[in-house]
């Protein structure tokens, strides 16, 4: 049967073509000492010459973009220099004119013709979403990403309160208006059935969120981001993800929800095949952020991403050539199906972890994450968190005393309950990182399992004297680890600790982790009794 295209290209406009000549001018005309080229987007040109990098912007207005007069490409020029200055200052050199005629265009001439954004340029080899492809993405870049991002987030001011930006109305319209633009671009009645679908689907997750927008902006969680974070625009400069070509052209587009912002990545890096990637960058971003309230609209911006990607893709699918445009169809109907999945409630489960320090109870709660696709809340992190503290500073605390004394004890396991409580309402499965050595700590959090009606299991972790010495010292010279816990710390909970009773053994998976990572990771028999747990009804 026949293919049926969602559009056919539209005809260039009389300014599109003047610019088009200009590009293709400046192309040929010798400007540069070495060879030239340009790359299109579906918005702009970018042409490439040597270290240098100029991109046009296209005579456009698509609704939720205009480019359509030469001081409109000016003002988002400018725009364009401004923000992504905050996160990539060494890409972004300047705004020049363009001067002369489309036939004889000058770079730096005057008066203006045209307007381009000058940038470093940096070879496309050294993009995130082609590393990904290359298996060159390693997990330091993730954690380093994650990082970035977060402090960021924490250094941009609030949105005003009396601003249009994060309110329900606001995000309302970004979302009906990608429907609304999908269902002008598509044509079968396949894909219009789906994306009336994931629209139904996303109407009930909306009704859902709509008191928590309203929670978040007050809070001041709407901030000016960078709004276009998939992997696309990450590139790796010396070994470093450096985040580049934020949203310029729509305000609304980028004073957005933080965790907006970030799950961008997530459903980029789902969408490309690697959920353990995506599930260690939002869990990193959330550690680092703290953000955990955030959990509650996850599942909403996770769809309206996903649409993003399919209405650019149904976009290109109308303006490139026509033999491109199947495959282009082809990745907006996978993210129709992505954003109906990422919809989809799950069961939540709550898993708490049990062990001394240097058993490897953040290890294994790193792995059972991406495994999983689960957050994790380390008690480690939050106790210094609870005290105004990075988690890597030194709180000067003894045993017993300061943030490690009996009260701050209690308030750290209040808030654990406090922040899984609300994720497994949420709907996600919990990883609660804790040493959890007393009886009634973990009979607490069993007793939110139940209330929740979700299965509840216990991780315990276990090694040789010997070794747990051996990995607290080796943490403690690295100083990268929040927790701070030493021999003398191992000594009194040794002593201390209340082992597993019968019924908690009955809920429990024993890993015995005397060896490295990779021997936790492929432990194969505790890990299906993990699994077997998880498994089973609260």
């Amino acid at each position: 049967m026949k293919q049926v295209l969602p559009m056919m290209p539209v005809p260039p406009s009389p300014d599109l073509l003047r610019q088009r000549q200009l590009v293709d001018a400046l192309c040929a005309r010798g400007y540069f000492p070495r060879r030239s080229r340009i790359e299109e987007t579906h918005i702009s040109w970018v042409l490439l010459a040597g270290c240098d990098a100029y991109k046009i912007k296209k005579s456009l207005d698509l609704g939720f973009l205009d480019f359509s007069t030469l001081e409109l490409r000016r003002f988002y020029c400018t725009e364009e220099l401004r923000l992504n200055r905050r996160l990539a200052p060494d890409l972004y050199l300047d705004v020049i004119t363009i001067g002369g005629s489309p036939e004889q265009p000058v770079l730096g001439g005057e008066p203006a013709i045209e307007y381009a954004v000058h940038m470093r340029r940096f070879p496309r080899s050294a993009m995130m979403d082609r590393l990904l492809e290359d298996g060159l993405v390693t997990t330091a870049h993730i954690d380093q990403l994650a990082a970035t991002i977060a402090r960021f987030h924490a250094a941009l001011p609030p949105a005003a309160a009396d601003s249009p930006y994060g309110s329900p109305a606001a995000i309302q319209d970004a979302v009906l208006e990608n429907f609304a633009q999908l269902a002008q671009l598509l044509a079968t009645p396949e894909d219009l059935a789906m994306l009336e679908k994931v629209r139904l689907a996303s109407a009930l997750e909306f009704a859902a969120c709509e008191p928590l927008f309203r929670q978040r902006k007050a809070a001041g969680c709407v901030r000016e981001c960078h709004g276009d974070l998939h992997l696309g625009n990450i590139v790796l400069l010396d070994d470093t993800p450096v985040p580049f070509d934020g949203i310029e052209f729509s305000a609304t587009l980028r004073w957005i929800d933080m965790i907006s912002e970030i799950v961008f990545t997530v459903m980029d890096l789902l969408q490309r095949g690697r959920p353990q990637l995506a599930w260690r960058f939002l869990n990193a971003y959330l550690e680092n952020s703290g953000d955990y309230s955030g959990a509650g609209v996850l599942r909403f911006y996770l769809a309206y991403r996903a649409m993003v990607r399919a209405k650019v893709a149904a976009i290109r699918a109308g303006q490139e050539d026509p033999a491109q445009a199947p495959h282009e169809l082809a990745a907006c109907r996978g993210y129709l199906a992505l954003a109906h999945d990422c919809l989809a409630r799950r069961r939540p489960a709550l898993i708490i972890t049990h062990g001394l320090p240097g058993c490897g109870k953040s290890t294994f709660a790193q792995i059972a994450l991406e495994r999983l696709g689960a957050i994790r809340i380390r008690s480690d992190v939050e106790r210094k968190r609870l005290f105004g503290l990075d988690a890597l500073a030194d709180s000067r605390s003894q045993t017993g005393t300061g943030i490690y004394s009996e009260e701050a004890t209690r308030r750290i396991y209040a808030r654990l309950h406090e922040l899984a409580s609300g994720l497994l309402a949420a709907g996600f499965p919990v990883i609660v990182d804790a040493a959890f050595l007393r009886h009634a700590e973990r009979e607490n959090f069993r007793m939110l399992a139940r209330k929740m009606s979700a299965p509840f299991v216990i991780a315990s972790l276990q090694a040789d004297a010997a070794v747990l010495k051996e990995r607290l010292a080796q943490r403690r010279s690295r100083a990268d680890d929040a927790s701070e816990a030493d021999a003398a710390v191992l000594r009194t909970l040794q002593a201390t600790q209340e082992p597993l009773q019968d019924e908690e053994l009955a809920a429990a998976a024993i890993f015995t982790n005397n060896g490295a990572t990779d021997t936790l990771r492929t432990a194969a028999a505790p890990w299906a009794a993990f699994e077997a747990r998880l498994a089973c009804a609260a």
